[in-house]
């Protein structure tokens, strides 16, 4: 028996991590939410990372803030910066935060979106390449149409 392809949800999803691209493609996602009457769903992909602590290599965190909650201040601080910037009247923005690596995380996320939408460039990497990593991989493998913005153009 052959599963019937379900409808997309009304739904943008926007991958959010602290860059001007970021700032960018959720500026972009939520204009396009307006003409769609569609709602954004803001995610951001975080992950802990770990270092050996002694020769037998047991490992401990690096990071010794709590990591979610700066990583929901930062969600929140520019999720606010760009809603003072944009018309988003009638525009449902829900946030997310979800623990693992951006590219795979955003991909699952894809699976019934109506669209994906991320910066061309985020906070690592080589500043000369076009795409990042993640809207590279986003690009070859999610499931929904993928929208890259670039922070450098008008949005």
């Amino acid at each position: 028996m052959v599963e019937a392809a379900r409808e997309p949800e009304n739904r943008i999803v926007v991958g959010v991590e602290g860059s001007g691209g970021a700032r960018a493609a959720l500026r972009w996602a939520i204009k396009e939410a307006r003409h769609r009457g569609a709602h954004v769903d803001v995610v951001t992909a975080y992950s802990t990372t770990y270092v050996p602590a002694s020769p037998d290599f047991n490992y401990v965190p690096l990071d010794p803030i709590d990591l979610e909650a700066e990583v929901k201040r930062m969600q929140d601080s520019i999720i606010d910066e760009v809603l003072a910037e944009v018309d988003a009247v009638g525009v449902e923005v829900r946030r997310r935060m979800v623990r693992g690596r951006a590219a795979d995380t955003l991909i699952a996320e894809s699976d019934n979106a109506a669209m994906l939408v991320v910066g061309s460039r985020g906070r690592g990497g080589f500043r000369g390449l076009l795409l990042g990593s993640v809207s590279q991989q986003i690009a070859q493998h999610g499931s929904c149409p993928v929208v890259i913005v670039r922070p450098d153009l008008p949005t």
